[in-house]
């Protein structure tokens, strides 16, 4: 899969590549966080449609998410956020939905670097450039999707004008599934007060319940497949319902370092992801789940450094993106692959670079011979299957202990293991 970053200019115009001259495409545009199972329908119709036609399946990702970027400005008079600017909302980083996309048969992916000068220009004209530069034969869109600046390009207005231009086909998928769910206005997250996976709150309620209960909470209607959804099951801990939109295990992934050897000193040695966490961190607690050893991250770092360098000095890299090696290490069957109970907690202290109180996340791997897996300086990924317990100060070490054994025992009833 080739990836082509893309950094738009002042007057938020892009430099998109030139097309195959005999090769049309289909094309799709979005943010796909989280690549839930809504965007694989889209993703996946990109695909089956260039394979029918013998056309190029390419993917326009914006990163950073527009939501970011419009409420950086707003905050800040109009100011975009500097680059490397930490997206804790953000459920997936680009590289996770680069690997699912690459999973999926995408051909080509162009990652435009979201500007507001770039989401002043219309939808006819961005288009136009999908059509003249890009040379897009079909469009492919979800059911409510929408673009251009103000989000005037909904898919009305799109069919519109594909219909007078005769240029472009529009091909609008029912990524809608199994409806609207109302969640409450104040979605912050709140870490469940009991054990085992937190329920539903409005189950079982009639509608007048319901109603009542959404009157409450100032419910917003709100897809249930959908990031905003799945961002605010995580924020709750509700890891199956999270995990059945996704249609994968939700993960987030960081490079291991070295912590306060806590858990070390009681038999439990942890990986500790440090620094930048790829991924959105589920609400304080005990979760079962899976470590995946992706492999040393020293290369990774070099090559992110040296991709930065270029995007500050040409405005666009082209790569070939392979994630074959990590496909293999994240399978079913991996020897890379081991039950964990994972610890999410938060400190007293705020990040300067999210304005969020600092948070923590290590897992104990369960492995067969109990044997220690010396993981430091790798990038690692944690997935979640279930939520298990708040986060609890236990009086002595020995209910600590205790409390861990359990922790281990009902990880591995969870994951099968």
């Amino acid at each position: 899969m080739e990836v082509i970053t893309l950094i738009p200019d002042e007057q938020g115009m892009v430099d998109w590549p030139a097309p195959s001259m005999d090769r049309k495409s289909v094309v799709t545009v979005g943010v796909f966080d989280g690549m839930h199972r809504g965007h694989r329908a889209v993703v996946g119709r990109v695909v089956e449609l260039a394979r029918k036609t013998d056309s190029f399946a390419v993917v326009v990702l914006f990163d950073p998410r527009p939501g970011l970027v419009h409420r950086y400005a707003a905050a800040h008079d109009g100011a975009e956020p500097p680059a490397g600017t930490i997206d804790a909302d953000a459920l997936t980083g680009v590289d996770q939905r680069l690997r699912v996309m690459d999973g999926l048969g995408v051909d080509r992916v162009l990652v435009v670097r979201y500007s507001l000068a770039f989401a002043a220009k219309s939808y006819r004209f961005f288009l136009g450039q999908m059509v003249g530069k890009v040379g897009m034969r079909t469009l492919v869109l979800g059911a409510d999707a929408a673009m251009g600046n103000n989000r005037e390009g909904d898919v009305e207005a799109i069919a519109t004008l594909a219909a007078a231009t005769g240029v472009f086909e529009l091909d609008v998928v029912d990524d809608l599934g199994p409806g609207y769910v109302r969640i409450p206005a104040d979605a912050t997250p709140q870490a469940p007060t009991e054990p085992g996976e937190p329920k539903d709150p409005t189950e079982g309620m009639t509608k007048a319940q319901l109603r009542a209960w959404s009157k409450r909470h100032q419910g917003r209607k709100t897809r249930v497949w959908s990031s905003t959804n799945v961002r605010y099951l995580l924020g709750r801990g509700r890891i199956v319902a999270a995990n059945e939109i996704l249609g994968a295990r939700h993960g987030v992934e960081g490079v291991v370092v070295h912590g306060e050897e806590r858990g070390r000193m009681l038999g439990f040695p942890t990986a500790n992801l440090g620094g930048r966490i790829d991924g959105y961190l589920p609400v304080d607690g005990v979760y079962a789940g899976w470590l995946v050893d992706l492999g040393p991250a020293a290369a990774d770092g070099a090559a992110d450094k040296a991709d930065a360098a270029d995007r500050r000095d040409h405005g666009t890299v082209v790569r070939t993106a392979d994630h074959s090696d990590i496909a293999a290490r994240m399978a079913p069957d991996s020897g890379y692959r081991w039950p964990a109970a994972i610890s999410i907690g938060t400190k007293p202290t705020f990040s300067e670079r999210t304005g969020l109180h600092e948070r923590v996340a290590e897992a104990y791997a369960i492995t067969d011979d109990g044997a220690w897996l010396d993981l430091y300086g790798h990038r690692v990924r944690f997935e979640f299957v279930g939520f298990l317990n708040p986060m609890v100060r236990y009086d002595g070490a020995d209910a600590l202990v205790a409390a861990l054994n359990s922790y281990v025992d009902q990880t591995r009833s969870l994951v099968g293991a």
